[in-house]
């Protein structure tokens, strides 16, 4: 089935944050991937984390897709979202951000933007909803563009290093 005009761009719109978000961290050794720079104390790594765990596989393997298995480990998964252990390999954080991305594009591929989603986190928003696929995406591009806008900043605070401006 082809995948329908708005839905190539939208994908194509959440590929380059996605890009974003691991482009402005190339070159970083495994020492600065894991070390917390603001008061909050999260890393780089554990943000990275966060959106291939809460962000990809929460909203589009649980909630587009209804996938069950993943639906039944987010909430556990939830107290460790933003934590990576020492013994996690940086390019295993790495990768399994870039694999529940392309998961993700699959799901969209085959799925209707006008669609329900599949499963709702009941209780877990209040009174807030997001009615179709179209939304949800919308809400990962808008949450993945500001967590790059914070890897952003942590990067210059790091290494002087700013996306897309040479220095």
């Amino acid at each position: 089935m082809p995948t329908p005009s708005e839905t190539r761009t939208l994908i194509s719109y959440l590929d380059a944050q996605r890009e974003h978000v691991l482009g402005i961290l190339e070159g970083l050794d495994d020492q600065a991937l894991r070390r917390p720079v603001l008061p909050s104390a999260w890393t780089c790594l554990g943000l990275v984390h966060h959106l291939a765990h809460d962000v990809e596989r929460g909203w589009f393997r649980a909630v587009i897709a209804g996938e069950t298995d993943v639906i039944e480990t987010l909430h556990s998964d939830i107290e460790n979202a933003w934590q990576v252990t020492a013994d996690t390999p940086a390019k295993d954080v790495l990768d399994n951000y870039r694999e529940e991305a392309e998961r993700a594009n699959t799901i969209l591929a085959v799925t209707s933007l006008d669609a329900a989603p599949a499963w709702w986190p009941q209780g877990q928003f209040g009174d807030w909803r997001l009615d179709t696929v179209r939304e949800v995406v919308q809400h990962v591009m808008v949450e993945t563009a500001c967590h790059a806008g914070h890897l952003d900043a942590v990067r210059e605070l790091i290494d002087g290093r700013r996306w897309l401006v040479l220095t």
